[in-house]
């Protein structure tokens, strides 16, 4: 059994909590800008101070409406301001925050309150409130407000009469070993069950970032932009890091317009998942194709140039011929693209699935890298990240301080640390299957190199085997094929099945530009053309590609383009754009069927 452990660095005391730091800026630090608040074209700072008596006072207003230390409160709402607001007054007035994603269904959303017992939900919208009436309301509920309706003003009302010292006592008492979040799995699997973090989970994970390399950007001063759902993890405790760190963060969205907001507020680091770097270098890649044959060439030359030029820095470092084609190319593409993320980011950090390693090359060699890490709501987010000066594309890192990492013999990952959680809240069961002699069992596949690397290798439960007996990982096939920029999402399916097979759907404005090019008709929907010919032939090359990757047996075989995309909307994605692969071979279990009929 290969195992890994990094030393410590950093100690979190028994006593201490999560929400401690807001009072310990604002004593500190009155004047330094926590937040940026998006407003008409600009940003308005909110500094340590304000921003802690917004704190004190909207825990007041829990307090002033029955809450008491220990309860569970709801928080429902896309990222903003008020998400982080909210999420730290939970703290001060002694409770636990149950984070639901914006896009849940009422069914959804009923579950999770329902099985962590809140006592009371803040949501977004209106819409939102609407999940919580009617027959089936959750019997637990006190009481539930509004951000749109301004939620935090009515609170801050409600506790107006409440003493500051009242809150006071709620956060001196709470301790490291206090429950601080119930943060539900993603779900790409069965219903979601209730992860057990506690402060002390949260404070190593800011900790561990902080005090590697990478944690140089959460520095005052600089300044990060989140947009990923502060209902995933990841995206929370990086955001919590940069609040200790003493950094200003701003928050948005959507994700259609978020990269206006890169220029318009310029960050020091972007947060995203694969998709979204897919997206920036798809979108830098169809604005040149637009611009004629000359722009389209010229991106081609600069990408190349740039997977050269990072794969040469692992291999002795580039040649002199190497640095003049990337000189060139920083002219003609790489300026505007950096120009594009801002003009000022010193380097990206992905997670939540892998990062094609020639994407992860693109962006090194264009300087800005994206450094790849991994772990699960299990571990607090990252429990490996690659970092400055020590990155290894392909890899997910090593593990951060005062983190382990073992492979056991069949392969599955195992995860231990100050990170790992407590437990699944009330399933015992659960619990006992994940957790063992403190260490937590992933259901990935991976392996650890000489020097701690870890690689992740597909998923234990995503494990297809053939009617042959061959094991296939689903996961590096998938990635390869969204690699390719006619394919918006690929599902691999073959369990028990002769061959291996997979579904395809199509990227919108690739289509759109396949379309014209071939003399289809621009209202052509893909399921008008899920048998065209020539479209089928264009497809296969991302298949055939794909396929080089793999040996014979595990190769696709058949495939087939579905009618339309996967959606979060939809219910075959989640809210980090994950694949949920048993909704869509439920939902697709015909057009399967027929493929290896066809077969």
């Amino acid at each position: 059994m290969r195992e890994y452990t990094s030393p410590d660095t950093f100690t979190v005391a028994d006593r201490e909590n999560a929400v401690l730091t807001v009072f310990a800026q604002a004593e500190s630090n009155p004047d330094r800008v926590m937040y940026s608040r998006p407003e008409n074209s600009g940003w308005v700072d909110v500094n340590a101070q304000d921003f802690a008596a917004l704190v004190l006072g909207v825990a007041k207003g829990f307090i002033a409406n029955g809450v008491e230390s220990g309860d569970r409160i709801a928080l429902l709402s896309a990222t903003r301001f008020e998400w982080s607001l909210l999420d730290y007054a939970i703290w001060a007035a002694g409770c636990a925050s149950v984070p639901i994603y914006d896009s849940s269904s009422p069914d959804q959303i009923r579950w999770i309150i329902e099985d962590s017992g809140a006592v009371a939900a803040v949501v977004e919208t209106a819409e939102h409130a609407k999940s919580f009436e009617g027959d089936g309301t959750p019997y637990t509920l006190k009481r539930t407000l509004v951000i749109d309706q301004d939620a935090v003003g009515t609170l801050i009302k409600d506790g107006a009469a409440i003493d500051d010292s009242e809150v006071f006592k709620r956060v001196v008492a709470l301790t490291a070993a206090d429950l601080a979040s119930l943060v539900y799995t993603s779900g790409t699997t069965g219903r979601p069950k209730g992860c057990v973090l506690t402060h002390r989970n949260f404070l190593s994970e800011v900790r561990a970032l902080l005090a590697a390399p990478i944690g140089d950007v959460a520095r005052p001063g600089n300044r990060a932009l989140t947009f990923l759902p502060l209902a995933h993890v990841l995206a929370r405790a990086v955001s919590l890091a940069m609040f200790e760190g003493g950094a200003t963060q701003a928050h948005w969205s959507d994700f259609g317009s978020v990269t206006g907001q890169f220029e318009r507020f310029e960050p020091n680091t972007i947060l995203g998942v694969p998709r979204v770097f897919e997206k920036v270098r798809d979108g830098a890649a169809a604005k040149a194709a637009k611009g004629g044959k000359l722009q389209k060439t010229i991106f081609e030359f600069a990408e190349s140039t740039a997977v050269a030029y990072s794969e040469a820095q692992d291999n002795g470092g580039p040649n002199a011929v190497l640095k003049a084609k990337r000189a060139v190319a920083d002219k003609l593409v790489y300026a505007k693209l950096r120009a594009a993320l801002g003009g000022d980011c010193w380097w990206a950090i992905s997670g939540g699935g892998a990062l094609m390693p020639s994407l992860g090359h693109f962006f090194r060699g264009m300087g800005v890298p994206v450094y790849e890490g991994y772990g699960l709501t299990e571990s607090t987010a990252a429990h490996c990240v690659n970092v400055p000066g020590e990155q290894k594309i392909g890899t997910v890192g090593k593990p951060l301080g005062g983190h382990g990492v073992r492979v056991r013999d069949d392969g599955e990952l195992e995860l231990r640390g100050g990170v790992i959680f407590e437990g699944y809240w009330r399933n015992e069961k659960a619990t006992a299957e994940s957790l063992h002699d403190g260490w937590f069992r992933t259901g990935d596949l991976g392996e650890i190199d000489d020097e701690g690397y870890v690689t992740i290798t597909g998923r234990t439960k995503d494990l297809l085997v053939t009617a042959g007996g061959k094991n296939v990982s689903p996961g590096p096939l998938e990635d390869r094929l969204r690699s390719h920029p006619i394919v918006s999402q690929a599902v691999v399916v073959g369990d028990g099945r002769p061959f291996i097979g997979v579904l395809l759907t199509l990227d919108e404005s690739e289509f759109g530009k396949w379309k014209s090019a071939n003399g289809r008709p621009s209202d052509a929907t893909p399921a008008d053309l899920q048998d065209d010919e020539q479209l089928r032939v264009e497809v296969q090359k991302a298949v055939d590609d794909a396929n080089t990757t793999v040996s014979h047996t595990e190769s696709i075989k058949k495939f087939v383009l579905l009618g339309q995309d996967l959606s979060e909307e939809g219910g075959e994605l989640t809210a980090t754009l994950k694949v949920k692969r048993n909704v869509v071979t439920e939902r697709f279990a015909d057009e399967i069927d027929g493929m290896y009929r066809k077969g």
